[in-house]
Formats: C-alpha cells, structure tokens, sequence
C-alpha cells in the first residue's frame, strides 16, 4: 500500500492557494476542474517529498444561487503536519501575511496554525529545537489548534 495524498474542502481557493503555496512553500502539481460536478481539484506538494500530495477541493457555488454547503470549524479533521527549516522564521513569515500563530513555538520545536478553512496544520522544527527566543517564548495561545 502506498500513500498517496489528503483532501481538504476550501471555502475559497485562492485563499487556501495563497496560505499553503505562498505562506508554507506548498507546490500545485496539477488541476482538475470538473463541471459536470461543479468542482475544482488542486493538488499540491513540497519539494523535498512531491510523491504526498494534498487535494484542496473547491466546490463550486450552486447553481441554483443557494448558500453553499458549510464545512463547519474544521475540527473534526486532526491536523497536517510540516517539517520546517527554521520554525522562527516560517511562524515570523505566516504572521506577516496576517496568520494567527494559534500554539506559538515556545520550546523551539513545535507551533499550530491554521489555513483559512480553519485546518489544523502543525510546524515541526528540523532537527534539534532551535533556543527558545522571544516574541515566541512569552506569546500565548490564540484560540483553538
């Protein structure tokens, strides 16, 4: 058995493309728009290991002007994980783009965000955690992660 990828339902593509190609570094490998379906598939990956993928599905809004369908707060799905080069900077670079560091990383080594569809998506630092150091070592927990 292989695995091959995860998918996640986005309230607003360009959104959730910007959060995890231009915020984490996330590719898109490939596209699908289906029509018949009213959806559109984008798969995206990184770099270092592009055979796992994540399927972001946008279902397009009904055809008939009603309201689309709500994912509610996400928190049935656990959360994605992500190895980082420097956890500082990766946190310093989503919080410039207006990210909220929901779980910020105190120990050096983990932090909790979350995508705009309200994902779960866990920072690991690479190797040893780096020194705790401020604004990260004092800044509380936001919210749920």
């Amino acid at each position: 058995m292989r695995y091959l990828h995860s998918m996640i339902r986005v309230r607003e593509l360009d959104a959730a493309l910007r959060f995890f190609c231009e915020g984490l570094g996330l590719r898109e490998t490939r596209r699908r728009d289906v029509p018949q379906g009213r959806y559109t598939l984008v798969f995206l990956a990184a770099d270092e290991n592009p055979e796992v993928e994540i399927e972001l599905t946008w279902n397009w809004p009904p055809a008939d002007g009603g309201a689309p369908e709500d994912y509610g707060s996400a928190r049935n799905f656990g959360h994605l994980a992500f190895r980082v080069d420097d956890i500082y900077a990766t946190c310093a670079h989503l919080q410039n783009m207006g990210v909220t560091i929901n779980r910020p990383p105190r120990d050096g080594h983990m932090a909790f965000v979350r995508s705009p569809d309200l994902i779960s998506i866990e920072l690991l630092q690479k190797g040893d955690p780096l020194p705790p150091a401020e604004p990260w070592k004092s800044m509380p927990n936001t919210s749920a992660w």
